[in-house]
């Protein structure tokens, strides 16, 4: 599949502006969410199909940096490098973080400082859904990357929310979030930006919440409604109350509310003396998928 974008039809995706606050808030907050840490912990697990233990990673991931300790444990070896749009709070670091000789900040770096940085993995967990151009940052991600090294990355897929879009369809009140981009799509980029191999595989979580407000407050916590073509003022306390009165007619028998999420994975090799041997649809079974990473490893 060709796929040809201007500026314009990728900037309408994602509203700008919006994005960046949300990625600055998930950089410099305490924690990230749950969500981001169950993605993270499922990825990582996958690098145990690769013997090759990396000695530079770049984390390019929109939470803070205290959030990567699946990848801390699956190369423990490795240098990591945070690489963030957001800027590291000037405060020193507390006691206890200086004591232990842990300093993120000093690891923190913006993208464009991260070209030629000869990482040998870059990883990225639940960021290019909030992208504006996802193949603008692919290209951007091979720039730091060693010739041979690999990146692996979530995202969420067009699968996730879907009971969310048919509630808000059927109020009549737009889209309750930007679109998010099929896995197939995803590994045409990956080709197009200049990786080998790719490989793309999706699962759908089901989380239950036990009342609306539950549901609200993760949703809050995962992100925010980064359509350009959302609603653009403030809701009323009315909306709010339609809007959980809504959430609890779809609760089932048991009085919970299920909302589902598509997960998507990707992983590519950057290999710089050849191109790609298979096509970005391709569907691998995982015992394939093990034998070809254990194979470049």
């Amino acid at each position: 599949m060709s796929l040809s974008r201007s500026p314009d039809a990728a900037v309408a995706r994602v509203d700008v502006l919006a994005a960046a606050r949300l990625k600055r808030r998930l950089a410099l907050a305490a924690d990230s969410p749950w969500l981001h840490q169950e993605a993270a912990s499922r990825m990582a697990e996958r690098l145990s199909f690769i013997k090759r233990q990396p000695a530079l990673v770049l984390d390019w991931s929109p939470d803070s940096p205290q959030s990567s300790a699946p990848l801390g444990k699956a190369c423990p070896q490795a240098q990591v490098r945070y690489v963030r749009e957001a800027e590291p709070e000037v405060a020193p670091a507390p006691w206890w973080r200086r004591l232990t000789g842990f300093e993120a900040r000093e690891r923190w770096m913006a993208p464009a400082a991260a070209a030629g940085m000869q990482a040998q993995l870059l990883w990225s967990n639940m960021g290019l859904h909030l992208e504006p151009d996802a193949l603008a940052l692919m290209r951007q991600w091979r720039a730091a990357m060693a010739a041979d090294s690999f990146v692996m990355f979530t995202t969420l897929g067009p699968g996730s929310l879907a009971s969310l879009r048919g509630l808000y369809a059927e109020l009549g009140w737009g889209e309750p979030h930007a679109p998010f981009t099929d896995m197939h799509d995803l590994g045409d980029m990956l080709v197009e930006a200049g990786f080998a191999d790719p490989v793309m595989d999706q699962e759908t979580l089901t989380l239950h919440y036990a009342t609306p407000q539950a549901l609200l407050k993760e949703l809050r916590e995962m992100g925010m409604n980064l359509h350009p073509g959302r609603f653009p003022g403030l809701r009323t306390g009315a909306w709010l109350s339609q809007l959980m009165a809504a959430l609890s007619r779809q609760a089932d028998a048991n009085g919970r509310i299920s909302l589902q999420l598509e997960l998507v994975y990707g992983h590519a090799f950057r290999a710089a003396d050849r191109g790609p041997t298979l096509s970005a649809d391709t569907r691998i079974p995982l015992g394939d998928m093990k034998l070809m990473l254990r194979k470049r490893s």
